[in-house]
Formats: structure tokens, sequence, C-alpha cells
């Protein structure tokens, strides 16, 4: 059964109506429910192109995390062949809410990175919902190392609340482990293209994402809090996140604005979880054009744009 999010109520309400008279039909084969099915077929398509054109930051957020949105094994599964996980950090351990490897995108050979959440009880367990520890991203320091060593291009997926901030992570440096993760990606000297294809949250996400190209999916988020966390420092109270979101400029549309990413990929009517196979496409058409753009640039010039791209971030605002 899908799953609707609170404002996709009436949208639930018709297409209710939809499948009971499938059932019927299925009760009676007499039943002749075409044009009735078509009608309401209809107003489903105009009532979910006018909700999500005009989409709250907060209704936004609750796309971002939709249960049934794509998430990063899906990507991986759908772009890439002979891929290859690369497991461990070489100084503790495995995490696997960071999954890297090897693999081929479209005939090229290019380094993977990316945060998987989970859909089920057991895989989050297994992925601590997204959220890394030190070692996941002394992992990913490890692939940059290696995609600049054989010039692999560098591609990573952003989907995560936050890098894990519990004691234990702590412990074993969780600040210096996304500080290193940041400064490798920065100082690549091979492409690298990030896209936050849900909640890219805190540095927790920046950690694989400084990158020469940073896109987001048309319903995903960008910042350095949750919009929960954000309303629990400044007004001690969960329940402004709404207020939080909006203030925070955490869409896509309003990062574009501000110049923190490249462009916005668009997903299909009604958010990537109503089409998982066109929105992950799309973004593996974008990666393709950006990789396209960047072919015929040498090493040093692609580091320096990058490290220009992030320092002029905030300047020259129009």
């Amino acid at each position: 059964m899908p799953i609707y999010l609170e404002f996709e109520r009436p949208i639930a309400d018709l297409e209710g109506k939809i499948v009971e008279l499938r059932q019927l039909a299925e009760e009676d084969p007499t039943t002749n429910i075409d044009d009735e099915v078509s009608r309401l077929q209809g107003k489903v398509d105009t009532l979910v192109k006018q909700t999500y054109a005009k989409l709250t930051p907060w209704q936004k957020t609750l796309v971002a995390r939709h249960p049934a949105r794509p998430h990063f094994i899906h990507y991986a599964e759908t772009l890439f062949e002979d891929f290859t996980p690369l497991a461990g950090d070489r100084l503790y351990g495995e995490d696997r809410a960071v999954i890297t490897g090897l693999a081929r995108f479209r005939g090229r050979p290019v380094a993977v990175i990316g945060q998987e959440k989970g859909h089920d009880t057991q895989t989050r367990l297994t992925h601590n919902f997204g959220m890394a520890m030190p070692e996941g991203y002394r992992k990913a320091q490890r692939i940059f190392d290696l995609a600049d060593r054989f010039g692999l291009p560098v591609l990573s997926f952003a989907d995560t609340s936050g890098a894990y901030p519990g004691v234990s992570a702590e412990e074993r440096g969780q600040a210096e482990a996304i500080a290193r993760s940041t400064q490798a990606g920065l100082n690549l000297r091979v492409p690298f293209i990030a896209t936050i294809i849900g909640e890219g949250m805190s540095g927790g996400a920046l950690a694989i994402a400084t990158a020469n190209r940073v896109f987001m999916l048309e319903h995903s988020i960008y910042a350095v809090i949750s919009p929960e966390g954000c309303a629990s420092i400044l007004w001690r109270s969960a329940d402004k996140a709404q207020d939080a979101a909006a203030a925070m400029k955490i869409t896509a549309q309003d990062l574009l604005d501000l110049k923190v990413i490249d462009a916005v990929i668009p997903e299909p009517m009604g958010g990537a979880h109503r089409n998982p196979e066109a929105a992950i496409n799309s973004v593996g058409d974008t990666i393709e054009r950006a990789l396209n753009d960047m072919a015929s640039m040498g090493g040093e010039q692609i580091r320096k744009q990058r490290r220009e791209k992030f320092l002029g971030i905030g300047r020259n605002l129009s």
C-alpha cells in the first residue's frame, strides 16, 4: 500500500476511491468503471501537480524523508555496473552507514561513496539510520585517496540526518574524521560530483559533498542542522520545526538561489517515491553531463575550480 504524507490526504482519498472501484469491478466483471476511473485519475493527476507545485519547506522535508524514496542502494543497483564494495577504514572497523566501492558508470570507471539509511527496521539498524561513525568518514577518505591515485572520478550520494552524535563516536574522533574527509574531498585532482538525494544534514553530509558539482533532487533538503535541531536550539521546542525549516533556506530552490549548489534535478510529479526509476535515471543523466563537461580539465584545474567554488559561497550574491 502507498504511504501518504499528512498533506497528501486529499490525494489519498481520491486514489482510495479508484482502488474501491477496481475491487468492485473484480467482484462484478460486468461493471464498467473505465470512465469513472479515468475521470478520477485525471483529478488525482491535477491535484498531485497542484500540491507539489507549492510545497512549503517543511513539506519538502517530509518528502525528503519519505520511507519509499529511493535510497543509495537503489541508485547503486540502477546506475552502476561491476560495483565492487570496499569495506573498512584500515584503522578501526567497518561502518555500514557509508557504502563505498569501485564501479562502472555508463562505461566509465568511477569511485563511489553513498550514505544508506535502510528501508525497514532491520536494515535501518544495520545502517544505523544513515548516521555514520568516524570510521565511515575515514573509509570515505580512503576512497578519495584511491580515486586520486588511480585517476577515477568520484560520485557521492548524500542522504543522512547527520553524523552519529553519541559518546562512542566522539571518543573515536568524530569531528576530526569529518574535517579530514571534507579536506580530502577539496584536495582531489579528479572530477568530483555530489548529489543530495534525500536529507543532507550537517557536516555528516558535507564531509562527502565538497565537490566540483553539487546537485540536489527537487524535493531534497540540505542544511547545517535538521529543522527539529534548529528549533530546539532557538525556541527550546521541536514543535517549531516548521518555522525553522522556513527560516533556514534548506530547499533545493533556495540553495540554488544562494549559489550553494549548482543545479536542481527535477523529480517525477509527486516526488521520487512515486517513480523511483525515473528519478534515478534523471540523476544519472545529470551526472553524465557533468562528467562530460569536466572531461577536458586537468587535475590542478579541477582542484582549483573546486576550492574557489567553496571559498566563493556567500560572496557576490545578487
